[in-house]
Order: structure tokens, then sequence, then C-alpha cells
């Protein structure tokens, strides 16, 4: 009986050991993503885990709870006038149309004032505001990231309680966490349950490369928690409280939070270079279907398989082909198209990889210098011009885009809203190429020529589905 006990103990206490080890090893190997230098550093390693967050349950939520609520806080997003719920007996009565206020939550990143939220909290906003202990600060929108919904506020505050960083990465299914947010706008709530999976997709993001890599957690997140902390029974962040997976629009089960590890790494590339330093291998990847796993001859389902090969990108130079199965990327085991993206995510164009994967049954590895989206290897900043009067912003587009639409240059429109282009009838996505028969390539170029033009318009690109189009209009 006593024997028992031990195996049983010291089973998991190895576990745990091998675990940090390995987490370790990642870190200081040498083809490793490099440290950061940015505002938050993620944790260099764990020499210890508590019994609490193993999954046992904890005595009480009272100190993860007490060391976190103070580093979350209320958003509020004042965006246009609201006319649906404006009627003539308004007018009658003096009233008139309000400004349209919706919530959220946001996390204290920094002492000196940056918040990380939801890049949908703080969409279409006008002006934002963010309460922290019944104290108002005006906010700033330092940038936002549609491919994986993280947003960066910047307040004016000092020695505000910034959040302890934990990991994802060493996160383990069965944890007990806590979401931390402003549900319903009742400020500061706390609510527990474990984390239930890992690397989930569940195909809500947008932008040109969304990564989807959540947490998926049975602790209960409702509307106004987007933007919060997911944390552990230390306190510590592992995750941004994101969406529910729900009919009625409130919590029935399960809820989904973007990884702290992708969190940070973009936050930080947003502070310091005002986008994020996305590194590409040159590949395009589909899951493991069975179907695909039956015509290949594999033995499970682990990996994904290579679709589409960029010309003179890093995967064609390092010798990958269409068909390679690809099974890991450092030291990162490869289970599917969540944790490839997740993989990635933390690397920077120009670091160099090694990539594990089967070509014909054997087991081969390559290594890679990953690109950046201008098919260098340094710091990139794209080019681009926002307009209010074209309700667009616009872009020269990608290196991907270049490869995927057979075309040398051009200008992408990357987000729309109400405006001149959107009444021409484009949609985001779509390549333009030539304006009056002269080639389209600088976006700063493209936005003022197009605000200010008169006379017969004619506008030559391609859609996002690849046809070709040319349209004539005549413009005032």
């Amino acid at each position: 009986m006593l024997h028992s006990k031990i195996q049983s103990i010291g089973i998991p206490f190895l576990a745990g050991l091998a675990g940090a080890a390995l987490w370790t090893t990642f870190i200081t190997n040498p083809e490793s993503p490099a440290p950061s230098t940015a505002v938050r550093s993620l944790p260099s390693q764990f020499t210890s885990l508590s019994s609490a967050g193993m999954g046992l349950p904890p005595e009480s939520f009272v100190e993860a709870s007490q060391s976190s609520t103070g580093s979350v806080v209320f958003i509020k997003n004042f965006s246009g006038t609201d006319y649906r719920r404006y009627s003539m007996f308004d007018f009658f009565f003096g009233t008139t149309p309000s400004q349209q206020v919706s919530t959220g939550s946001g996390v204290i990143f920094s002492k000196d004032g940056y918040i990380l939220t939801n890049a949908h909290v703080i969409d279409e906003a006008e002006t934002l505001e963010v309460v922290h202990q019944k104290q108002t600060y005006k906010a700033k929108l330092v940038g936002t990231d549609k491919n994986t919904d993280i947003a960066v506020l910047k307040i004016e505050a000092q020695n505000l309680p910034e959040i302890k960083l934990g990991s994802s990465r060493t996160l383990q299914i069965g944890e007990w966490v806590l979401a931390v947010g402003n549900p319903f706008n009742l400020t500061s709530t706390v609510t527990a349950g474990i984390v239930s999976a890992k690397e989930r997709q569940i195909n809500i993001l947008g932008g040109d490369f969304p990564l989807e890599s959540f947490i998926q957690t049975d602790a209960p997140i409702n509307p106004g928690n987007s933007g919060g902390a997911l944390v552990n029974v230390r306190g510590e962040l592992v995750g941004i409280n994101t969406a529910i997976l729900s009919r009625t629009g409130s919590y029935t089960g399960y809820g989904f939070a973007v990884p702290v590890d992708v969190a940070v790494k973009v936050a930080n590339d947003l502070i310091q270079h005002g986008e994020v330093q996305k590194a590409i291998p040159g590949v395009e990847v589909s899951e493991i279907t069975p179907e695909l796993a039956k015509e290949m001859a594999l033995n499970n389902l682990e990996g994904v398989v290579i679709t589409r090969i960029l010309k003179s990108g890093a995967a064609e130079k390092a010798g990958l082909q269409a068909n390679d199965l690809i099974t890991q990327i450092g030291d990162w085991k490869i289970t599917g198209k969540g944790s490839f993206e997740e993989a990635l995510s933390y690397y920077y164009p120009g670091d160099k990889v090694n990539v594990g994967f089967q070509r014909g049954g054997k087991l081969e590895v390559a290594s890679l210098t990953l690109q950046n989206l201008e098919g260098g290897t340094g710091i990139s900043q794209r080019e681009f011009y926002s307009s209010e009067v074209l309700g667009a912003r616009l872009e020269s587009i990608n290196a991907i885009d270049k490869d995927r639409l057979k075309l040398t240059y051009g200008v992408k429109i990357t987000s729309l809203t109400n405006g001149y282009l959107s009444d021409l009838g484009f949609r985001e996505g779509f390549v333009i190429t030539h304006i009056n028969e002269m080639p389209a390539k600088d976006p700063k170029a493209l936005g003022p020529y197009l605000e200010k033009f008169s006379g017969r318009l004619v506008l030559e690109g391609v859609a996002p589905n690849g046809q070709p189009f040319t349209q004539s209009y005549q413009v005032r």
C-alpha cells in the first residue's frame, strides 16, 4: 500500500521534472526564438509547480484573485451616434441621438500605462476610456492585430499594478484558472474553472494570417469579459479572454483565451515597431484528415501537410516540397495547424529554425531562415495609408500575395468601413494594380489621388478569389 502511494506521487513528480527540463532546453536552445527586448518578458524558467496548479483543488482562490483583480481595467468604447434609438417623438421632446458606448476589459501590461485588450473591444472607437480603481483615463490606441485579436492602449499614469506574467506554453490541461473581467458592466468579477483544451481553432479571427491556438476553459466568460485576464492559481496571466461558444450571447459552457505568450509577443511588437513582426516559413499548410492520412499511408493525424511552396521563400530555399508532412518546429511538436501557427508566432524574421518533416515515410530535418512579409529577413515596416474619406486602409501587397496572385506589385484594401471605396463596390482583400492605366504601387500615392480625383476613373486589379477585374466610374 505504501509502495503504491509512493508510485502515485513519484510519477507526476517525475513528469513535472521532465516538463521543466524540456522547457529549459527550449529556452536555451540556440535555434529557439531570441528573447524580446521589449516592455515585458515572459518568465525564463519554472523551478517549481504548485500542487494546485497541477490540477488538485486549491483551498481557495483568494490569493490569485487578490493579486490579479487590481491589474484588470474597465474599457469604454465611444463610437458613432446611435440613430436606431432615435424617433420623431425624440425630436418633439427635445432629445438628441446618443453616442454608442460598448464596454470590455483590459489588463495592465506595464507600470507606465500600457494596457492589453482585444482588438474587437476597441473596434470602430472614436474615443476610448480606461477606468481603474474608480479613476478614469483617456486612452490612446497604440496598435491592433486582427490576426490574434490583440490590441494595446496607452494611458498617462505611473506606478500601476502591472500583472504578473505566467506562461501558456507550460499551462496544462486540467489546471485551475480564473477569468477576471467586467461582464455585464459588473467590475472586478472573478470566475473559476479549468483548462479544458489547448490549441483550439474556432475560425472567428480576421486578418490575412489568423492565428488561432486558443486556450479553452470552462471558467464562465460573459460579454464584457473580452480583453480580461485568464490567470492561474498563482495569479499569473496565462491568457487574454477573447470569445465564448454560445448561441445566446452568454456563457453556456466554454470560453476561449489568446495564450499569454502570443499576446506578449504581439504587444511588444506593437509597442516597439508599430506592427507585428511576423516570421514566415514560405509555405501554406493544411490539417491532416482521416482521408488524407489514408492516402499518404500515415499512422496518425498529427502534423500538417504542405499544400503550397512560396517561390523564393524560406522553405523552397531549404528544400521543402509540397506534400511534405511537418511534425516539428524547433523543439515544438506539431500536432495540427494551431500548434504550427503558434510555434511560428514566437520567432522573428531572420531567425533560423530546424523543421522536422516526413517525406515518403522517412524523417528528415531542414534548416530554415525565416523571412518577413516582404521576403527579407529584417524588421519590416509596411507602407500603408488610412483614409476616412475612402473609408479604407491601403497597404502594399506582401510577398505571399504577390506569389498567390501572380503579381509584381499592387495596393491591397486591408480594412474597409463606410466610405468612397465601399460605395464603388469594393471589399476587403481587393488588390488595385492600375489606376487610369498607371501602375498602383504606393498606397501613400494612391490614397490622396483617389481622394481628390474627379472625372472618368478606371481601376484594374485582382479580387480576393484571384479573378482579375476592370471597373470604370464617372466621379464628380
